[in-house]
């Protein structure tokens, strides 16, 4: 078994990323639209002015999204307890970490899923070394990020879900 992060988001423990970083256009799941990097006109400080009525209100896309403890992380591991609204110059950089933490936090939820299949010794070995690349031991920072996300190893992820499927 591995160490592997929270994969629950805790609002409270992070700084709005979500609503800062993420893009939305107006439609079924959002009353507006709202370009990325730019802080959502709901919030208030970190917090969503609206969040009781969010379905009411035409936001239903931020009902449905789930960072899966990606933000948190970011906040607290990647930039150490760094505020983008204390300083803006820190938008970009916190939210390239979110979209990328998330895509790690995806593949390890994929991962642990895996766990309770009975697998070859093969696809075993592949599983938990994926699981090491995916939660190492050394603490993320955006150039670690960045390096994972174009190392192919997401390539790799998606061979090893492949050869899952005689065993499903």
């Amino acid at each position: 078994m591995h160490d592997l992060p929270d994969l629950t988001p805790d609002c409270a423990s992070c700084a709005a990323l979500c609503c800062m970083a993420l893009p939305f256009d107006a439609g079924e799941d959002f009353a507006f639209d709202k370009p990325a990097l730019h802080p959502c006109p709901n919030l208030s400080g970190h917090a969503c002015t609206i969040h009781e009525r969010l379905d009411a209100e035409g936001f239903r896309g931020c009902t449905l999204y789930d960072c899966l403890g990606a933000g948190q992380r970011v906040v607290h591991e990647v930039f150490d307890g760094a505020d983008w609204r204390q300083d803006a110059a820190l938008r970009a950089p916190m939210g390239e970490a979110l979209l990328l933490m998330r895509r790690i936090h995806a593949a390890l939820e994929l991962l642990k899923a895996t766990e309770r299949m009975v697998l070859p010794r093969d696809l075993t070995a592949e599983r938990d070394a994926l699981m090491t690349l995916y939660a190492p031991a050394e603490r993320w920072t955006p150039e670690r990020l960045r390096a994972v996300a174009a190392s192919g190893l997401e390539t790799r992820l998606r061979s090893f879900l492949t050869a899952l499927r005689p065993h499903v």
